[in-house]
């Protein structure tokens, strides 16, 4: 689950880490009125999307009084922001983030993720943070250090100072050494006991005030493992359902595993490892799977026959392929599912069947002796090529 950063950073301030004074508007009105209780010398306005970017795509803006903060917050809320991660469709801006601006002497980039390589949390870094670091990463990737974490010991604080040391290595801004440890560990904190994928502080950034240097998280982005939320109630109300797809949101909401794609062969699978491969197999026979969409292993009929109206509401799908192979999940369920779901949306699409496993015989019959115009595949290649075939007639 992704949150806003203005989300992002009341978690991590919770567990410690320096942010800089802010509030949430949702009118140019409640802009103004922040920025007045903020009383500072200059206002950093910044559209609150889950989307990265946001400064290069004018979501970001600067202001020197309350009413120039109004101008700026009437300006960004509302419009249709495109950056480079939300697509040429970009996400309408409905709050935005008004926030007292630092006096930045250095800017850096603070990540704590999980490295699939290893099966470990890593500590990554680099002294050239800020709005190109994709860049710097793809084109001086030696300009990026890192740190495993042993899974029994956790991050320890010797390799948080260590890893401090070789973040910020010019001596003159040294003295923010045990404030910059502190914030590390804070974020390693955060991370494992709200059960993050992700913690991402960019830029992370040495500020000056009253003469004296500090170290302060500027833009917080923290990203929130599914399958935990349930421990998590608090975490789990921050979802925005203005910044999800509509269908995975109602899938979700159903138990069902949906994720949209751009493909136009619509897949109904039970299992995330056979959902993949179905995918793989979809684009090694020259199609594109529309969707990801794992049914489970004991999914209701009436789930099933959600599923199909899902994969069926979206426009861009021309053939449907389901895969079963039933263990928890019997086939016959899965055929009275699709039997159900024909009978409660317009099947227009060629339909593909393969299934295998428990129940198999009886679920081929409830699928041969409906009303349904169904291709039933006697493996998965040939499932593929049927599918692939039907979306794309000669």
């Amino acid at each position: 689950m992704n949150i806003h950063e203005y989300q992002a950073s009341q978690i991590l301030e919770s567990y410690g880490v320096n942010t800089l004074p802010g509030k949430v508007a949702e009118t140019p009105e409640q802009a103004e009125t922040i920025a007045q209780e903020l009383n500072c010398p200059t206002y950093v306005i910044k559209a609150q999307i889950h989307a990265g970017g946001r400064g290069k795509g004018g979501g970001v803006k600067l202001a020197n009084t309350p009413a120039e903060v109004k101008q700026h917050a009437d300006a960004i809320l509302g419009m249709q922001l495109v950056t480079p991660q939300t697509g040429p469709e970009g996400k309408r801006v409905r709050k935005v983030l008004i926030a007292e601006a630092a006096e930045i002497e250095k800017e850096f980039y603070l990540a704590i993720l999980l490295d699939r390589e290893t099966s470990r949390l890593t500590l990554i870094g680099s002294e050239e943070g800020g709005v190109n670091i994709e860049e710097i990463a793809a084109q001086t990737p030696e300009k990026i250090i890192t740190t495993q974490i042993h899974p029994a010991f956790g991050l320890t604080e010797f390799q948080a100072r260590e890893f401090a040391y070789k973040l910020i290595t010019d001596t003159n801004y040294r003295s923010v050494i045990p404030n910059a440890t502190k914030l590390i560990l804070s974020l390693y904190n955060a991370f494992t006991e709200c059960d993050c994928s992700l913690v991402e502080i960019n830029p992370l950034a040495i500020v000056k005030s009253d003469d004296e240097l500090d170290i302060v998280a500027l833009d917080s982005k923290v990203n929130l493992d599914d399958n935990s939320l349930w421990r998590h109630p608090d975490i789990t109300e921050m979802r925005d359902p203005h910044e999800e797809d509509p269908s995975e949101l109602e899938a979700s909401e159903s138990g069902l595993s949906y994720i949209r794609l751009d493909g136009d062969i619509g897949c109904m699978v039970n299992g995330a490892g056979l959902a993949m491969a179905t995918m793989d197999i979809i684009k090694q026979n020259g199609g594109e799977p529309a969707n990801f969409l794992d049914v489970g292993g004991g999914a209701s009929v009436e789930a099933v026959a959600h599923a199909f109206r899902l994969i069926l509401a979206d426009e861009n799908v021309k053939a449907v392929l389901v895969n079963i192979f039933g263990g928890i999940m019997k086939c016959d369920t899965i055929a009275n599912g699709i039997v159900e779901a024909a009978k409660q949306v317009e099947l227009n699409v060629p339909l593909v069947v393969r299934l295998e496993g428990t129940n198999v015989e009886l679920g081929k019959q409830i699928i041969a002796e409906s009303d349904l115009n169904v291709q039933q595949a006697e493996g998965l290649s040939e499932a593929a090529q049927l599918a692939v075939a039907a979306a794309n007639p000669a």
